[in-house]
């Protein structure tokens, strides 16, 4: 019998998302680790929380499997999703997509409506900002970047996976961010080296990740702009463009295209890794959402499909191109082309 309880889930979703950001809030999944356990009196004493919400609180995170409770006892454990991605400085730690998302990308999210009316986002002004984070606290550009970290680290583990790098040796990751691409590749790939390339106040921080994952000496960063700078880095024999593409519009994409198959040699590869939409455009949900998001956060990005972005690797002058698919909170599948 069709029942309203797919929309009632849909109308209360939210729910789980800031219960979620409140414990993260709290620290709580750390304060759990390594199977230390918590009952709701600890939770009171700890954190100064009254009764009532501190049972509530354990109780909505036990129904969303982030936690366990004890057989035959009052004590809560982390369960093993949140043990593995919610627990502060483990190497797939979760908590930066979650307090970005929260702090910058929620409360816009309530005006997704004016978005849809006016196709301009709500978590930046383009008449007086330059960018997305001009003139941005940076405590929120270090927020977005922790969470695009937080998204690529296992991403990069999964693409990892699904294509094998081992016939590369020079990656360049373009507007690699944190550099967590990079930094999981080349633990995958011992041969592998990398470079990161993004804007001259981000790049820091990708050193900084690289120093701390004692890939130092064989991930570099470049200081750029990919739109106008003359040329791309170039000595690389495969490029990434991770979670990229989605953030502006098709003649600007494409023209990125243009830009990484003239820096490529003859044979080189590209990689464009995305959440990519069905052809018919209809799913899946993660893909399809994302494109919502980016009416909030960007002046001209989509979700775009994998026969679009085949299309224009093909227009670019690639051949050989592939799909490998996999499951990872970043993207889910990724394009392969070579320069013909």
């Amino acid at each position: 019998m069709l029942t309203p309880t797919p929309l009632m889930r849909l109308v209360t979703g939210f729910w789980s998302f800031k219960t979620l950001a409140a414990a993260v809030e709290l620290n709580l999944f750390t304060r759990l680790a390594g199977g230390r356990t918590i009952t709701v009196g600890q939770l009171c004493d700890e954190y100064g929380l009254a009764e009532r919400p501190a049972d509530t609180l354990l109780a909505a995170c036990a129904s969303l499997g982030l936690l366990t409770k004890q057989p035959g006892s009052n004590s809560y454990r982390n369960a093993p999703i949140a043990e593995e991605f919610l627990v502060a400085g483990r190497p797939y730690y979760f908590g930066g997509q979650v307090r970005y998302c929260d702090e910058r990308t929620y409360l816009p999210w309530h005006r997704i409506g004016e978005a849809l009316r006016t196709d301009r986002p709500l978590t930046w002004d383009p008449d007086t900002q330059e960018s997305i984070f001009a003139d941005v606290d940076p405590r929120i550009l270090n927020l977005f970047l922790e969470a695009m970290y937080a998204a690529s680290i296992f991403t990069a583990r999964a693409l990892g996976d699904a294509y094998d790098f081992s016939a590369h040796h020079r990656l360049l990751d373009l507007g690699g961010g944190s550099g967590a691409y990079p930094i999981e590749l080349c633990r995958r790939y011992p041969h592998l080296r990398a470079s990161v390339y993004d804007l001259p106040h981000v790049v820091p921080v990708a050193a900084e990740k690289a120093t701390a994952a004692g890939l130092a000496d064989r991930i570099d960063t470049v200081a750029g702009d990919f739109f106008t700078d003359e040329k791309l880095p170039q000595g690389h024999d495969v490029i990434l463009l991770s979670m990229i593409l989605h953030d502006w519009d098709e003649p600007t994409n494409r023209a990125l295209l243009a830009r990484c198959h003239d820096a490529l040699p003859s044979g080189g590869t590209i990689v464009v890794c995305e959440l990519l939409l069905n052809p018919e455009r209809t799913g899946p949900p993660e893909a399809a959402l994302m494109g919502m998001n980016m009416l909030v956060e960007t002046e001209g990005g989509r979700n775009y499909s994998e026969t679009e972005y085949a299309d224009w690797l093909a227009d670019a002058g690639f051949g050989s191109i592939r799909t490998v698919v996999f499951d990872a909170p970043g993207a889910n599948g990724a394009l392969i082309a070579r320069k013909r």
